[in-house]
């Protein structure tokens, strides 16, 4: 094995992208401004990796990473691993059983190649759900980047440090092979709930408002921008976030203006319906638009209510909301859109459509009796269609990353100290 793969003067990284899903490594390292290319993206999600394709232009491999050799590794000739395995080995939800969770295997495996290959990475960084790093999983994972002569600083960051009011606390691993070192060498082999290492000054900044006390929960929640800064104010929500020019072409397939009206999605799918407020109201997290803090959205946000995602009341301010009752303030989820933009994802990512308005027409004629509106008919199907596509849209998101946090942890990595 050769022990570092040097970096020739000018030369991007070249970068490894395992569990690639939506983009937001990639987002990430374009973010922090890093000269580099991802040679290859890896992911099994077909789904996810359409939509990594359409903003990309490039798509991920779809095979099983646990049938890689050191040979195909060696092949990239990779200076940089980026990771972000599978999470439900080791969440407090799950059943824990961590590096025995087939889940786990594939990650795993790519610890084992990082042993075989001749020419593996001089840096690698690791994105988890806090509880890995006290799993089986994370012991096995520190005992090989030591064998293999890595430096290791290890975080486990919020997006709320970042300004981001979006409580999503993450565990992260940076790592580094020997002769690089870290710019701030003191943090080596420490698990850090600060930031503070990514300053470029001396100012602290808060710990993470789990791990911290109550004032410093409470100073981190006032250093957050107001969550109306994340909104999408568009009057079409849904269509500003897929591929504009794809939907138009497709409405303009259909001579109905009322159908062509129809075909984008309203808005209204997005309001949260009296049974739910009866049944599961008092578990439900409100938010408003002045408020500098939300949940989490996992990636069952919209399928279920309960402890998936934090619901917006439209009122001005949260005093005025708690002055109604709960089907008095109008609760909707957070669009799609806009829960990418409290992941930081940049204006430009789209979800592409897969069905158009032809296809679809050819589909359901088949079922129209006389007398049947045909248009009424298709715009039916096309709203279900969206209302699925949204589904799908929330659960890609609920397992990707936050940009607001990963990019300047990147930045932090691949910094060379002078």
């Amino acid at each position: 094995m050769e022990k570092v793969f040097p970096k020739l003067q000018d030369e991007p990284w070249r970068v490894l992208e395992f569990y690639s899903g939506i983009g937001g490594m990639r987002y990430s390292l374009l973010s922090a401004g890093i000269h580099a290319k991802v040679v290859q993206a890896f992911d099994i999600n077909d789904k996810a990796n359409d939509v990594y394709e359409h903003n990309f232009g490039d798509r991920p491999y779809q095979g099983n990473i646990e049938s890689l050799t050191a040979a195909d590794i060696d092949s990239y000739q990779a200076h940089v691993w980026l990771l972000s395995p599978p999470c439900q080995p080791y969440t407090r939800q799950g059943l824990q059983k961590q590096s025995g969770d087939a889940r786990a295997f594939s990650f795993l495996k790519i610890l084992e190649l990082m042993v075989e290959a001749s020419r593996p990475p001089v840096m690698l960084f690791m994105e988890n759900v806090v509880g890995f790093e006290t799993s089986d999983t994370h012991t096995k994972m520190i005992e090989i980047l030591e064998k293999t002569g890595f430096s290791t600083q290890e975080f486990i960051l919020s997006p709320m440090q970042f300004g981001v009011p979006y409580s999503r606390p993450r565990y992260f691993c940076l790592a580094k092979r020997k002769p690089l070192f870290f710019e701030k060498e003191l943090y080596n082999n420490q698990l850090l709930w600060s930031p503070n290492p990514l300053l470029d000054s001396d100012a602290n900044l808060e710990s993470i408002e789990t791990h911290g006390s109550q004032a410093t929960s409470d100073k981190l929640l006032l250093s957050c921008e107001p969550i109306c800064r994340f909104l999408d104010h568009s009057n079409h929500q849904e269509l500003s976030f897929y591929d504009a020019s794809s939907i138009q072409s497709e409405v303009a397939l259909e001579k109905n203006k009322d159908a062509d009206e129809q075909v984008i999605e309203p808005f209204n799918q997005y309001l949260v319906p009296s049974s739910l407020i009866d049944r599961w109201g008092s578990a439900m997290d409100i938010v408003y638009p002045d408020s500098r803090r939300c949940c989490c959205f996992t990636k069952s946000y919209y399928r279920y209510v309960k402890g998936t995602g934090s619901l917006l009341a439209p009122f001005e301010t949260e005093g005025m909301g708690k002055a109604h009752s709960l089907k008095e303030q109008k609760l909707r989820y957070f669009t799609p859109r806009e829960v990418a933009n409290l992941h930081s994802f940049p204006e430009d990512f789209q979800f592409p459509q897969h069905i158009g308005l032809r296809q679809r027409k050819q589909t359901v004629n088949y079922q129209i009796s006389d007398g049947f509106d045909n248009s009424s008919l298709i715009s039916w199907v096309r709203f279900h269609e969206m209302k699925i596509q949204v589904i799908r849209n929330y659960a890609l998101l609920g397992n990707s990353l936050s940009i607001a946090v990963v990019a300047p942890l990147l930045r932090y990595l691949f910094t060379e100290p002078s």
